[in-house]
Parts: structure tokens; sequence; C-alpha cells
């Protein structure tokens, strides 16, 4: 398995805890929000609507393309800073940080 395969694979985990979690029904923001320049969209998006439209999104198209990975990616720490202000049970906080910890490491080891 390639690094893109490999990376397709991370991130149809991170949807479906994402689902799990309940994170990721939600409407699509509108075309404004993705012209914020703030890290993570803040200032737009809350973090599973960026997770889900922006990062997952850009994230399968550069697979799909067999494009270079980013040069390093560190998600991990936001998400899990956003975790503790939200009502999400234990057990899908530890697969989320799980997930998106896979993904970092994958982009950046490669």
């Amino acid at each position: 398995m390639n690094a893109h395969q490999e990376l397709k694979q991370a991130l149809h985990e991170l949807e479906s805890c994402m689902e799990e979690a309940g994170m990721w029904q939600m409407a699509t923001p509108p075309a404004s929000a993705f012209s914020s320049e703030q890290p993570f969209s803040a200032d737009t998006m809350s973090l599973p609507e960026w997770l889900r439209f922006v990062f997952i999104a850009r994230l399968h198209a550069l697979a799909d393309a067999q494009a270079p990975m980013p040069m390093s990616c560190d998600v991990t720490p936001a998400l899990e800073a956003y975790l503790t202000s939200v009502p999400v049970s234990p057990p899908y906080r530890s697969q989320l940080c799980q997930s998106v910890t896979r993904i970092d490491r994958l982009i950046t080891d490669n």
C-alpha cells in the first residue's frame, strides 16, 4: 500500500469516527467561510466543519491526484484543545485523536 492509499484509509477512519461521535452531519458552510486566513478557519468555521469541508476534502483530492504530500501536518493539538470544550464521550475523543494523529504522521513522515 502506498502513502496515498494509506492516507485515504486514514481519512475514511476519521470520517467514520466523526460520524460515530455525532460530528459529521452538518450543513456546508457559506462560500465566504472558505476564504478565511486564520489557522483552521477558526474565525469562520467550527473545527469539525473545518475537518470535514477543508482538511478531509483537500487531503482526499491530494490522495486521488497522487499529488505530493505537504511538508508537515500538526492538527492533533488543535483537535485536542477543541475536544476539551465540547461534550464528546471519552472513547470518541480517543478515537478522533488517534485518527488525526495517524494522518499527521502519514503526512509528516513522507
